[in-house]
């Protein structure tokens, strides 16, 4: 059915394909010359205005000369295209800093509204703070928590470097929480603070005062510039995370967060 599946991972894909072809030197004349799809196919591809079959994501990359690295994780994508939820498991995964789902849609929305009750959010997490958090599972390889970081790190500067519209609100445990030593959370709010004063994001808190508060666990609210993207809830879990498109239940998410924010006070006005 023309339109099944997630809208966002059929952007995604259509997305990473188009840069692929173009990476390549390839326009859609040379993919209709190799009996690879119409014109008429590619456009739908590459819009992703519907579901594609896993054969055609691997016959594009075979074309496009992609890496075998590539290829699978692009074909991976294919069968988010065809369901309704797409669930995007981690759990030890190094997710290369191109590839990532939401880290791809992060980098290209123009607002981003965050909301964590426990952690500091990701994108401004100093690089010791992060270390603590990454360390923090103890099963995983020095290898493997360097490269995590270094995912983290990178994320930030891409994100923050397109100067989108950020506004993250924390629980009040997230600054309660000593994560790594005292001397690492000093840094850590000093970080934010700067953050703040240099206009690079809205940041504020939700003070243990203001009682309770809608209980959603971590989220973000994705905005984009093209009326062909409506705003997507971005929602984590212990185990991965949930792309929620449909407006009534984004709805819901941006009351949510409208509450979290008319709660919280700014950075500047937080003291320990």
């Amino acid at each position: 059915m023309a339109g099944a599946g997630s809208a966002v991972v059929r952007r995604q894909l259509g997305s990473k394909l188009r840069q692929l072809r173009l990476a390549a030197g390839k326009d859609v004349a040379d993919v209709v010359t190799a009996g690879l799809a119409s014109k008429a196919k590619m456009s739908r591809i590459e819009g992703g205005k519907g579901p594609v079959k896993i054969a055609d994501v691997r016959a594009l990359c075979w074309l496009y000369g992609a890496s075998a690295e590539t290829t699978e994780a692009l074909a991976a994508l294919a069968p988010g295209t065809q369901q309704e939820d797409w669930w995007e498991t981690y759990e030890n995964v190094i997710v290369p800093d191109w590839f990532g789902l939401y880290v791809g849609l992060e980098q290209s929305a123009s607002r981003l509204r965050c909301f964590d009750p426990e952690l500091v959010h990701g994108l401004l997490q100093t690089e010791d703070y992060a270390r603590a958090v990454i360390e923090s599972e103890d099963t995983l390889e020095p290898k493997v928590i360097a490269q995590r970081l270094q995912f983290r790190m990178d994320r930030q500067r891409r994100v923050l470097d397109g100067h989108p519209d950020l506004t993250v609100v924390l629980g009040a445990g997230a600054l309660s929480l000593v994560v790594g030593s005292p001397d690492a959370m000093a840094a850590q709010l000093d970080h934010m603070r700067q953050l703040a004063r240099d206009k690079v994001a809205s940041i504020r808190f939700l003070p243990w005062s203001v009682g309770a508060y809608p209980m959603r666990g971590s989220f973000a609210l994705l905005d984009f510039d093209s009326n062909d993207d409506p705003t997507v809830a971005y929602v984590e879990f212990s185990m991965g995370a949930r792309y929620v498109e449909q407006s009534a239940q984004v709805e819901e998410y941006e009351h949510v967060f409208d509450v979290l924010l008319n709660k919280s006070v700014s950075i500047e006005e937080w003291s320990p």
